[in-house]
């Protein structure tokens, strides 16, 4: 699909490499503000120098299950791993992803009573890193088909009163643009980004390929 000024929609400023490309020169402008302005224990954007993954790693790395990189996080990488590594993605001391079904990664968030509620979703999410974000709900990139930008969705897991996973962003480049202010997500609720013209088109991809077409699902497969 193409939109009026010639490009596809999920190419140009505002998706993938280009964006994050974006993202890094607003965070290199000033790398020890806050990533969550909420929540100052996440810490800054960069802690101390940059830890860039090596052009010789990034060259051959995918995750554990041979999926591969998508761009956005790739350029990131190439820029600083140490937001990422502070949220659990690598083993200590090295390159290596860490990733997590979604049930396991929702136990060590919420604990065994609420994370239980996302036990019966791992086989769909198998590989699952946790993002900063959120107070009571979290922030979950999960890797499965990707998006016609070659990104993998943000979903969000909320245990407020029903329990529930949504989809809130197309892809790793558009949740750090949004976490670094750089766009602006007109309307309501976790899944607004769906209505939104530049983003609407993956979002629905996300959708129909992990969530049967839904923005959200809810969670309550509680065990007995």
């Amino acid at each position: 699909m193409t939109t009026g000024t010639g490009t596809t929609a999920a190419s140009g400023p505002d998706h993938g490499v280009a964006l994050t490309e974006r993202v890094i020169a607003a965070v290199a402008a000033d790398p020890g503000r806050p990533v969550l302005d909420y929540h100052p224990f996440t810490g800054a954007w960069v802690e101390g120098a940059p830890e860039p993954v090596p052009a010789e790693v990034l060259a051959t790395a995918t995750f554990p299950s041979g999926r591969p990189l998508p761009p956005g996080l790739r350029r990131w990488l190439a820029f600083d791993s140490g937001l990422l590594r502070r949220s659990g993605w690598f083993d200590d001391g090295d390159h290596t992803f860490t990733p997590r079904p979604l049930g396991e990664l929702a136990r060590d968030e919420f604990g065994d009573g609420w994370g239980a509620v996302y036990d019966a979703l791992s086989d769909r999410f198998d590989e699952c890193f946790l993002l900063p974000g959120g107070s009571d709900s979290r922030r979950v990139l999960a890797t499965g088909t990707a998006d016609d930008a070659g990104e993998y969705p943000v979903f969000v897991l909320d245990v407020d009163d029903i329990p529930c996973i949504e989809l809130m962003y197309p892809g790793l480049d558009v949740y750090l643009a949004d976490t670094a202010g750089l766009i602006t997500c007109q309307g309501e609720g976790y899944s607004a980004l769906a209505a939104d013209p530049r983003y609407a088109a993956r979002m629905h991809t996300h959708a129909r390929n992990f969530l049967a077409g839904r923005m959200h699902e809810e969670c309550l497969d509680f065990p007995d």
